[in-house]
């Protein structure tokens, strides 16, 4: 598959393999592109900021819910590139489809609410005679960097409120899953945006990557990905926005008086969707001492039912690491915390790229599982005797994305809410549970802004003063 750039496709003669994670077999081959090709899309989307900028917004709507209608033309097609060049498997990937659709569709909505308001000039002694507003105006072409593990949605939370907001876009998708948002750069053309608002330039990030970032005419870098990635990209920046979502190590506290049995079918979801390559995936459950070995022999019980495998098999239920690498880390994390002192209850072993799914307690806290982001299907299981030493040792770490509570009592559930330092946290659910509308984002090193189509908006445009001297 070739790249896009300016809405052209263009091929290169060095490519690169994206392979099939489970067997290693070649899906399809891509560019290897170079800073060359990235100078010349950042060139081609001044054009298209200029484009943009002055389109109506009621064309942007109409493309984007054109795109959002191909999207879903071409659903089951969509699905099976997420999961053969990725990790999820074939249920997990049709879920991923109509998230993006929906924030395509979310995106088409919000661009009709890029709001201003009146200003009160005439309540300064002096200004009697002023009246004006504000309105919010694109800042230029944005550059975003996306990850392998949501390759089409989170490829459309970039895109689409930028496009919606009246921007252009040069974006880099992830080395090992450049398909998916290939894809979407298609759908999105055959709607009729304009090509010179679009550019995906594929390669390795240390060739093409650094040249988008520190490229003066980029005016913001929307990057999700780790928190080394992360702070690099904000040294190597320069005077330019940035939006950053960097990962946690999602913390959920299970109180006594909770439905235990919902707790333990959301935590298991929450701890092996898409093999635990989730960035608000549940990493360490905290359980009220008294109901620790109920909730402790149960999730172990349900984990052990859990089908690992091809990832396009109806009924597998867990797909490979994205690579072998991969795979290999997560196991030497696991041994790790064993050599310290920790215990395996299930799991713990792998064959290629296929992890088993890994449940441990008595993990110490200088193990990197304990405080560090496995990104991987390992969850660590810990006792408390009381809420604020719960969230106590929630807090303990230097992520902040998600949080969880698992509660029927509200004052454990507002004392959470109020104590846990996170970006969103969820009361008898998941720490994965995420609508494309609602501000995505963390605290500490989890990131910096907020992504949902509104909230990207607001990052991605400015606010202008206009002021009447009458």
């Amino acid at each position: 598959m070739k790249m896009i750039i300016g809405g052209k496709w263009v091929g290169k003669d060095e490519t690169i393999d994206v392979l099939n994670p489970y067997d290693g077999s070649v899906v399809d081959t891509v560019p290897r592109g170079s800073a060359e090709d990235i100078d010349n899309a950042i060139a081609i989307a001044q054009k298209g900021y200029e484009i943009n900028r002055d389109m109506p917004v009621h064309k942007r709507i109409s493309i984007l819910k054109r795109t959002a209608e191909i999207m879903q033309e071409r659903y089951e097609d969509l699905a099976k590139t997420i999961a053969t060049e990725g990790s999820k498997t074939i249920r997990e990937a049709r879920k991923e489809v109509g998230r993006a659709i929906n924030t395509i569709t979310i995106s088409a909505e919000e661009a009709r609410r890029i709001n201003g308001e009146t200003l009160p000039f005439d309540s300064a002694e002096g200004s009697e005679n002023r009246v004006g507003y504000y309105y919010r105006f694109p800042i230029g072409i944005i550059g975003a960097i996306t990850p392998f593990n949501d390759p089409l949605n989170l490829v459309a939370h970039k895109l689409g409120p930028a496009i919606a907001g009246g921007n252009s876009v040069v974006l880099k998708p992830a080395t090992v899953t450049p398909l998916s948002a290939l894809k979407l750069g298609e759908c999105l053309l055959e709607a009729g945006l304009p090509g010179e608002i679009l550019s995906i330039v594929t390669g390795y990030g240390h060739e093409i990557g650094d040249a988008l970032v520190a490229d003066p005419r980029i005016r913001m870098i929307s990057f999700t990905g780790g928190v080394e990635a992360g702070e690099r990209i904000s040294k190597m920046a320069g005077l330019k926005k940035i939006g950053m979502e960097l990962g946690s190590n999602s913390p959920v506290i299970v109180m006594d008086d909770c439905d235990l049995e919902q707790a333990v079918e959301s935590c298991v979801s929450g701890a092996f969707w898409a093999v635990g390559q989730n960035c608000i995936g549940v990493q360490r459950i905290y359980i009220q001492k008294n109901v620790y070995d109920a909730f402790r022999d149960r999730f172990v019980e349900r984990t052990k039912k859990y089908k690992t495998g091809f990832q396009l098999d109806e009924d597998t239920d867990m797909g490979p690491m994205i690579t072998e690498g991969e795979a290999k880390r997560v196991i030497e994390w696991v041994e790790e915390a064993k050599n310290l002192g920790a215990s395996v209850l299930t799991g713990g072993t792998r064959q290629g790229t296929l992890v088993q799914p890994t449940v441990m307690e008595k993990v110490p806290s200088q193990a990197r599982l304990d405080c560090q982001e496995i990104f991987g299907p390992v969850v660590s299981l810990y006792p408390f005797d009381t809420l604020d030493e719960a969230i106590e040792k929630a807090n303990g770490v230097e992520y902040g994305l998600h949080g969880a509570i698992f509660t029927k009592d509200l004052n454990n559930a507002f004392t959470a809410i109020k104590k846990m330092d996170v970006g969103g946290i969820m009361v008898n659910d998941s720490t994965d549970y995420r609508v494309d509308l609602m501000p995505f984002g963390g605290v500490k090193k989890s990131g910096l802004g907020r992504e949902g189509i509104r909230y990207a908006l607001q990052e991605m445009t400015e606010p202008k003063v206009v002021c009447f001297n009458l």
